[in-house]
């Protein structure tokens, strides 16, 4: 499974790239306005970083706005995946920039028949948000299930990208049922690492190891 880390924070991007496990980014408003930067500035920095997909979002409404946003966005850099929202508009936006050769992020997907349309108008990638259905009291981390199963009946090459994900225990599970790609946010990545039997054994090795007297270097 791939991970992109869901942020504007340069620093942070850079430094869970040079661990290697930033395979991509995902941005959206919202993460531009805590970043407090322009929009072509920080992204651009962004795709300086990392060489996989970075996702940049349209925040236009109606599609030839959506294609003209979404060009614009594209010419930041090459690895730029433009981010439309799963609307009509959306989709036919996705179409058309689909079939000029950009690479498509559709987000904002809460069901699988918008997962099975987005797909069909030829999205790169989906992105369910399961965290936000765990809040209304749905299973989000079942709706990636329902949409592999679709995807996998039907040969559709779009990527699964499951998003809004809120804990270490979603990309357990969203890693068992078989996303694509899963975006967190850094704390949540840095998080993977964590176990308390590690700390625990990491503590008594160093008490033993305190007691020997020695020094390896």
């Amino acid at each position: 499974m791939k991970f992109f880390v869901d942020t504007a924070d340069v620093d942070a991007i850079r430094d869970l790239a040079e661990l290697g496990v930033v395979d991509g980014v995902t941005t959206n408003p919202s993460l531009i306005l805590k970043a407090g930067r322009d929009i072509t500035e920080v992204t651009r920095e962004i795709c300086e970083i990392v060489d996989g997909p970075v996702s940049a979002e349209v925040v236009a409404l109606d599609a030839p706005a959506m294609i003209e946003e979404g060009r614009k966005l594209a010419r930041i850099a090459p690895n730029i995946a433009i981010k439309l929202p799963l609307t009509w508009d959306g989709l036919k936006a996705c179409k058309a920039l689909a079939s000029e050769g950009y690479m498509i992020n559709v987000t904002l997907c809460f069901s699988a028949n918008q997962a099975l349309l987005a797909a069909k108008a030829g999205a790169s990638f989906i992105s369910p948000f399961i965290g936000r259905l765990d809040d209304i009291n749905l299973d989000g981390c079942e709706l990636i299930q329902d949409i592999r199963t679709i995807y996998d009946n039907y040969g559709f090459e779009t990527e699964i990208l499951a998003a809004s994900i809120r804990s270490v225990n979603h990309v357990t599970e969203v890693a068992r049922i078989g996303a694509d790609v899963m975006t967190a946010p850094p704390d949540v990545i840095r998080k993977l690492a964590s176990h308390p039997l590690t700390d625990k054994g990491l503590d008594a090795f160093l008490k033993d190891w305190e007691k020997t007297g020695q020094k390896i270097l």
